[in-house]
């Protein structure tokens, strides 16, 4: 099976086999981040990780909770991180290479409280429409 993803530099195919990977690292990367020790690191969710093809680069896409203050030291955290995270990639997955990991922080998250805020916003409460 093969998936076409629509992004900013165009499209892109995933086949299944690196949608599983790409979920797999996603999946490693999200519990090891948790045990990091890093007092930089906040609430990190990990929302996805896009794999090259030939396993050499991975870029890892987080959200996190708080200001931009937070988000800026919660990436000098995973930065800083980065071989113990590819640590636990080698460990825990049996993959032909370990990939470089990169970080980006990923807005959807943010974007998301802010239009269910609007929404609230704009919306009738139910107490008004039910009185």
């Amino acid at each position: 099976m093969v998936l076409a993803r629509l992004d900013g530099k165009g499209a892109t195919v995933v086949t299944e086999r690196m949608r599983r990977v790409n979920e797999s690292v996603r999946e490693v990367l999200s519990e090891a981040i948790g045990e990091l020790k890093d007092p930089r690191i906040g609430f990190v969710t990990v929302t996805g990780v896009e794999t090259s093809r030939d396993l050499r680069h991975a870029t890892v896409f987080f959200s996190v909770l708080g200001s931009k203050r937070k988000r800026d030291n919660s990436l000098a955290g995973l930065e800083a991180a980065h071989g113990v995270l590819q640590g636990h990639i080698a460990q825990e997955l049996r993959l032909k290479r370990t990939p470089q990991l990169t970080f980006q922080y990923d807005p959807t998250v943010e974007h998301g409280v802010h239009m269910s805020k609007l929404i609230d916003e704009l919306a009738p409460d139910d107490d008004q429409r039910a009185g």
